[in-house]
């Protein structure tokens, strides 16, 4: 579904991924976890191509999609949840989600009004404030949103950066409820997470980055490859 073959990616003359490779397949999701400043976040912006890589290849199918523009890798189906979340200012909550539907430019006005409703239906919060403008809306519920507007675009892969990051425990909890459901629908997902042990439950396999690079790869499901990756990410 999507592999990266020695990806470099730098900040003016910052280095920061230093030829990272990863692939993900089809309906299963792949953890990326690291200490805070390894590049995790830059790599799901990579993907996205909200950042230029240096050097490397990046493959979404048959698409090589390392040159192209952000809004062509969004509409090829690759949604991007960002860590800040990025409320539009001044719109409601549906029309925030009304902003997300552009992700399928062309499909009919009847598929797009099902996905509005299918996100009401799943994250009924957002449909009690449905008129609320997006920005006065908690921190959990702004969460929510950024996810359910990605998945209005029916992506075909969704990356998804610290999503329960500064949540209540309550929360927390429905966001690895979403995550599940999303993988038992098929939706594959490169999930970057500082909640280790929870995103484990509902990652297939996990990578772990260090100063940029990918230091070490596993099963989820291995409790031998799991100790190795708390040794990798300790403090």
């Amino acid at each position: 579904m999507l592999e990266l073959i020695n990806v470099h990616t730098h900040y003016g003359l910052s280095h920061i991924l230093q030829g990272v490779s990863l692939s993900i397949a089809r309906g299963e999701v792949l953890g990326v976890f690291g200490r805070n400043g390894v590049g995790k976040s830059t790599l799901v912006k990579t993907i996205a191509r909200w950042v230029d890589l240096t050097s490397g290849s990046m493959r979404f199918g048959s698409t090589d999609i390392a040159a192209l523009p952000p809004e062509s890798v969004c509409r090829l189906g690759i949604g991007l949840v960002p860590e800040d979340r990025r409320i539009f200012p001044g719109l409601t909550v549906e029309e925030n989600l009304r902003l997300g539907l552009m992700q399928a430019a062309g499909r009919p006005r009847a598929d797009n009004a099902r996905a509005l409703d299918r996100a009401f239906e799943r994250f009924p919060t957002l449909a009690q404030r449905r008129r609320q403008m997006g920005t006065t809306l908690s921190g959990g519920e702004q969460q929510m949103l950024a996810i359910a507007r990605v998945l209005v675009g029916t992506p075909r892969l969704l990356l998804v950066d610290e999503p329960t990051e500064g949540l209540a425990p309550m929360i927390v909890d429905e966001i690895f409820a979403l995550v599940a459901e999303l993988r038992r629908d098929g939706i594959p997902i490169l999930l970057v997470e500082q909640n280790v042990i929870r995103a484990l439950e509902v990652c297939d396999r996990f990578c772990a980055i260090e100063r940029g690079s990918v230091v070490l790869r596993g099963n989820a499901r291995s409790e031998t490859d799991r100790l190795r990756l708390f040794e990798a990410i300790a403090v």
